[in-house]
């Protein structure tokens, strides 16, 4: 799997991964990377559905009506707002989810 993965990454960037492999080598030849499906991060690690995302990667922009205007971290609970990956923009390790779970918090509508 692992092999098959770098193959489909390096037909879509103009540096092969093939290129930098040695310095990522272990003693025995083998390459230093672990590859895992969502099932395996699911079973392994306990990640619903193996979304390291927790939940399935979507647009930033709003889908429906309702969500035009706001700030992507509303949930259908008044109280609790997403500010982690889940979030619908930002998410990752960017911090943005979380600066726009407090500008809900405290009204404001400035980007």
């Amino acid at each position: 799997m692992v092999e098959r993965s770098l193959r489909a990454r390096n037909s879509n960037v103009n540096e092969s991964l093939s290129q930098l492999q040695a310095a990522y080598r272990q003693a025995d030849g083998r390459v230093c990377l672990e590859a895992r499906t969502p099932l395996d991060v699911e079973s392994d690690v306990g990640l619903r559905g193996g979304n390291i995302f927790h939940r399935p990667l979507s647009w930033p922009f709003a889908e429906e009506p309702g969500q035009a205007g706001t700030w992507g971290v509303e949930t259908p609970h008044d109280r609790v707002l997403l500010c982690g990956a889940g979030a619908r923009r930002g998410g990752g390790v960017s911090g943005i989810p979380g600066r726009a779970a407090a500008m809900t918090v405290l009204g404001r509508d400035e980007a």
